[in-house]
């Protein structure tokens, strides 16, 4: 009888759409799936009518992404980080993150290649390797401060090392790497002739001071690295699905390449759109890290006041939080219970983990704050019940 691939043998149901279901069963309040309950800048969304209605923005978009989107990333990065982005042969739009993910990995990793892999980690990147035949290989970060060991870095690199995937401000622990850290990966990419693919999705939401440095930047490394980042987090647009990858021309042909027979096209009206959103001025940017800044502010009122214990992040809107003190279970027993006994959903680590470190994550869950001020004090009501 005809059966599913091998190669998709252990992806199984993703643990947002199992606890998303659980919260609605249970009526919890979902601090779960990084997913806003609020909208997206409305003279934003006003920029998609616009396009809608223009009748020329309703058919396919150029493959590679519409010009003008594409110059507002090279244009974007220019602003923030001081690179000169060829907008023509360095941009390109994929559907989302994830698939500029899937197309990064797929157009510049072959069969039998090794990927280094930094966890606990997005759930896409460990897939994305496989599908590519590719061959995985660990490095963790340490709680309770989540640190990577630079001897268990320098390690996971050989001859068979053709790419690394790096993800700052990282989900789902909400470390920004210090220049310090940056400098000894690029140091060992180079040695080691090592293609580096950032994502950087979260760039704009960083915390107490924390500097968000892009790995392209630092000496040596433009020319090895793509970068991916998105719509979705920096303007509350998730279901958008608009994402880019920029770098050096030379490998983002390879990822044009892969992206092109994943997706083709995206969706016409919504890249306008982001165009238009990305050369808003920097107080949009200024007032969306401190409209986040206060959502983490009552996220940590809520876990101070039940017992949970964290390091405040330096970036994305999500907390990593030890329960042990209050219950004695894995991370995914305890995601049940407080979904379904004290009424709040939260994300457990297991997934983000290889076999071999699931150790490392026993103890935490991810909590996310990308949500109205109304729900976090909801929460902060019902986590009380677990100091009871």
């Amino acid at each position: 009888m005809p059966t599913y691939a091998h190669r998709v043998d252990t992806f199984g149901t993703t643990i947002f759409t199992e606890i998303n279901v659980l919260a609605q069963q249970y009526n919890a309040i979902n601090l779960g799936q990084g997913k806003p309950d609020f909208d997206a800048p409305a003279d934003v969304v006003a920029q998609v009518v616009q396009a809608l209605q223009s009748g020329y923005q309703n058919q396919y978009a150029p493959g590679p992404g519409v010009p003008s989107l594409r110059k507002a990333v090279a244009d974007h990065v220019a602003r923030f980080y001081q690179l000169d982005i060829d907008p023509a042969r360095g941009v390109i739009v994929t559907s989302g993150a994830t698939e500029g993910i899937l197309a990064s990995v797929l157009g510049l990793v072959d069969p039998g290649d090794e990927v280094i892999v930094i966890e606990p980690c997005y759930d896409s990147y460990v897939p994305s390797i496989i599908m590519a035949h590719a061959v995985p290989v660990y490095v963790p970060l340490h709680p309770p401060t989540w640190n990577f060991d630079p001897d268990e870095l320098r390690a996971a690199f050989s001859k068979k090392t053709r790419a690394l995937i790096l993800n700052t401000p990282q989900n789902p622990t909400g470390r920004i790497y210090t220049r310090e850290e940056l400098m000894l990966i690029a140091e060992l990419c180079i040695e080691h002739d090592v293609t580096v693919i950032c994502d950087e999705v979260y760039e704009h939401l960083t915390f107490a001071g924390a500097q968000h440095i892009p790995l392209a930047t630092l000496p040596g490394m433009f020319e090895r690295t793509v970068t991916i980042s998105s719509s979705g987090k920096t303007f509350n647009a998730t279901g958008w699905k608009i994402g880019w990858v920029y770098g050096h021309p030379d490998l983002v042909e390879g990822v044009a390449r892969a992206h092109q027979f994943i997706t083709f096209a995206v969706h016409h009206p919504t890249q306008e759109a982001i165009a238009y959103a990305l050369a808003l001025p920097d107080t949009y940017f200024q007032d969306f890290r401190a409209m986040y800044e206060g959502k983490l502010a009552l996220l940590r009122s809520a876990l101070d006041g039940c017992g949970l214990k964290y390091v405040a992040p330096q970036g994305t809107y999500f907390v990593m939080t030890d329960y042990s003190d209050l219950f004695d279970g894995t991370p995914t027993e305890f995601a049940y219970y407080l979904t379904k006994e004290i009424g709040v959903a939260c994300i457990p680590p297991e997934t983000f983990y290889s076999a071999e470190h699931l150790h490392i994550g026993s103890n935490y869950v991810r909590f996310s704050f990308c949500k109205s001020d109304e729900m976090l004090l909801g929460a902060k009501e019902r986590l009380a019940k677990l100091r009871k």
